[in-house]
């Protein structure tokens, strides 16, 4: 599976960003699509992941009522819409696709497979 992430940029606090990821390569149905972050001096965390086949979502604490991870399947896509953005969201976003997981397990970065390209998003306050 290769990954393209795109959609990154500077934004002030409480504006919004949509990042995109677009999936090729292999037959997608099994795979769960997620966004991992990084922020300065901080380590990978999870974000927000959608299961490609039935759409169903899991959120980090910290981005829920602000995030929206969604999909278009025509367009092998998955997007992440960031509203209400704070400094602390700064960080470079990945993309990145894992098999065989299940809602419990979304979270765990160490499960995804593919990643592609990180995008960089910088929150001024």
């Amino acid at each position: 599976v290769q990954l393209q992430a795109s959609g990154g940029g500077l934004v002030q606090a409480g504006g919004s960003l949509r990042l995109s990821c677009v999936a090729s390569g292999r037959t997608f149905s099994s795979l769960t699509m997620g966004w991992i972050r990084q922020g300065p001096g901080k380590e990978r965390e999870f974000v927000a992941a959608i299961r490609w086949s039935g759409g169903s979502t899991t959120y980090a604490d910290s981005v829920k009522g602000r995030f929206t991870i969604s999909k278009d399947t025509a367009k092998n896509t998955v997007y992440l819409q960031m509203n209400f953005l704070r400094s602390e969201d700064t960080g470079v976003y990945y993309c990145a696709a894992g098999t065989g997981l299940i809602a419990s397990t979304r979270s765990d970065i160490q499960k995804y497979d593919y990643w592609g390209q990180g995008t960089q998003v910088t929150v001024s306050s």
